[in-house]
């Protein structure tokens, strides 16, 4: 992208509607957009099918957008609530695991930066969905228990119980990838 180009031209360009601008801004976004779509999603064809969802919602909301927080944290924004409608609208045809009971226990801390990101990636791609979704919104999101579950229409404890499972259950996969890693150099 030519310096020319910078983000805050590419958004009038948008604004007014005009299609390079909005083919320039999706080239400089959608592969950091992508990888955020990616963790929301079990594959990256579903990933690709957000995407594009996400960035027709971008063209047609663009002056909604008034300035506040970045115009690249907008579009992340809109990125994660595409994603959740995208959840929410396949839920009903999904297993949401409700476990309020006995994972109150403050979940055990881990160390998931030592991972590689790829790695990371896969992994949480593998969970399932309602693990997924809530993972990515408490842990990179920031969201809190609340706003999960106002969101994704669950119980707090079953936003809590989630994310104890979905860390678990990570916890538990790269114990053996590394155990797998391991055995790899020392055999």
């Amino acid at each position: 992208m030519t310096p020319s180009h910078h983000i805050d031209d590419l958004l009038e360009g948008c604004k007014a509607g005009n299609r390079k601008m909005q083919e320039l801004l999706y080239r400089h976004t959608s592969s950091k957009m992508l990888a955020v779509c990616m963790r929301y999603t079990r594959n990256r064809m579903e990933a690709e099918d957000v995407l594009q969802m996400a960035y027709i919602k971008i063209f047609q909301k663009i002056n909604e957008y008034r300035g506040n927080g970045s115009f690249e944290g907008w579009i992340r924004r809109v990125m994660v609530n595409t994603a959740i409608e995208s959840y929410r609208k396949n839920l009903r045809s999904l297993h949401v695991v409700s476990l309020d009971e006995g994972y109150d226990q403050p979940a055990a801390n881990f160390d998931f930066s030592s991972l590689a990101m790829k790695d990371l990636l896969g992994l949480i791609q593998k969970l399932s969905d309602g693990y997924r979704i809530v993972f990515n919104m408490y842990i990179i999101e920031g969201y809190s228990h609340r706003e999960i579950a106002d969101v994704l229409g669950i119980s707090e404890g079953t936003s809590k119980s989630q994310l104890s499972r979905a860390r678990t259950i990570l916890k538990e996969e790269i114990i053996k990838m590394e155990g797998i890693n391991y055995a790899k150099h020392t055999g």
